[in-house]
């Protein structure tokens, strides 16, 4: 076989838009987190999720931080949150003191199973922490309606889902609040960033403070609450300006590349299972999952070491939470989220991929489902 370039499993897509706006913030000085183009990324983030306001921050993890601190998450209480998920989901929660209590995933989604919720409150429960997980929005009806019934927040983990849509509505939209991040694997990328997303004028205003150190905004150097330095700089916004003004591409760019692989995998369904996409949601694809069935005798490392000797970079999905020393839970049962992360791998998804990239990724997995032995 002809060697050939590792085909990355993402790659952020960086152009003439986004060097002239960092070289607006470094002509002008303008490079820290005071700057004109701050405020035009929240506004400009807050209206294409459809939320009233959006707070800029410089990572999703301190997005989550100040979400949670912000909804009143705190000693003692305990916060829900899908166990198949980045850490940082469940690390947000115990900054703020509180127990992440683990539930189980939704097996075509991968986001947190609804029907598993209701099981895990107690008197102790403060909020949800919904993760829309690789890009797919999760049940939110379903989720909200438990949430009301029990008097919970329910906060949107966003960070891998920008521009998803659940029943027509984006996400950011969809929960009490929502934060996303801007590292550059994701859909829209400032190198490192997030955002914290509301509609509630009184939530938002109480981030801004927490983000700043705690700072009284009408009274300088004045600290009434025990803040945090969350805050973007502006070459963070300035990049992050010119991404949003293309997100549409970029969405339409994933959309396209999911359908050549689904086109092309089609018929390997007695080898893998491939995304799904509800009829009420628009997938984002930040990155396109498949999962060896159980059936398969091949192991899922092995098959990720053998698409490496292809040239073809993958991640696995993500561990569960329950099996990470922090929050290990030797004795429970998260049957879903298991076989997800055992048996699953995201394949190279992002703008810079060419249908020949795509035909060759699916050719390479097609070979290997015909030789899954050693």
């Amino acid at each position: 076989m002809t060697e050939r370039k590792t085909i990355p499993v993402a790659h952020p897509v960086i152009g003439d838009a986004e060097k002239k706006n960092v070289l607006e913030c470094m002509e002008t000085g303008w490079i820290s987190s005071i700057g004109r183009f701050i405020p035009l990324f929240e506004e400009g983030f807050a209206r294409y999720c459809g939320a009233s306001h959006a707070v800029a921050c410089n990572n999703g993890t301190t997005a989550l931080h100040l979400a949670l601190s912000a909804l009143g998450s705190g000693p003692g209480d305990e916060v829900i949150v899908p166990t198949l998920t980045y850490v940082a989901t469940a690390n947000a929660v115990h900054y703020c003191g509180a127990r992440p209590v683990l539930v189980d995933s939704e097996p075509r989604t991968m986001a947190i199973d609804p029907q598993r919720i209701e099981e895990r409150i107690t008197a102790r429960t403060k909020g949800i922490v919904v993760v829309h997980l690789y890009g797919h929005p999760a049940a939110m009806d379903d989720i909200s309606a438990i949430a009301r019934k029990h008097g919970l927040f329910v906060l949107e983990d966003a960070a891998e889902a920008h521009g998803a849509l659940y029943r027509g509505r984006r996400t950011g939209s969809l929960g009490d609040a929502a934060t996303f991040s801007f590292y550059g694997n994701k859909i829209v990328t400032t190198g490192e960033g997030g955002m914290v997303t509301t509609s509630n004028r009184n939530l938002a205003d109480k981030l801004r403070i927490l983000r700043g150190q705690g700072m009284d905004p009408g009274r300088r150097y004045w600290f009434p609450v025990v803040g945090y330095n969350y805050r973007m700089t502006n070459i963070c916004a300035a990049i992050g300006v010119a991404q949003l003004q293309q997100i549409d591409l970029f969405l339409e760019q994933r959309c396209r590349i999911a359908h050549w692989y689904g086109s092309l995998l089609a018929a390997l369904e007695d080898f893998l299972v491939l995304p799904c996409e509800e009829a009420w949601a628009r997938h984002a694809f930040w990155s396109y999952v498949i999962v060896l069935r159980d059936s398969v005798r091949l192991d899922r490392d092995e098959f990720m070491q053998r698409l490496a000797d292809d040239g073809i970079e993958t991640r696995p999905v993500f561990y569960p939470m329950h099996v990470m020393p922090p929050y290990r839970e030797p004795d429970a049962r998260y049957p879903v989220a298991d076989r997800l992360s055992s048996r699953g791998l995201s394949i190279p998804m992002h703008g810079l991929l060419g249908e020949d990239d795509v035909t060759y990724i699916a050719g390479r997995i097609a070979h290997w489902s015909k030789h899954p032995g050693p």
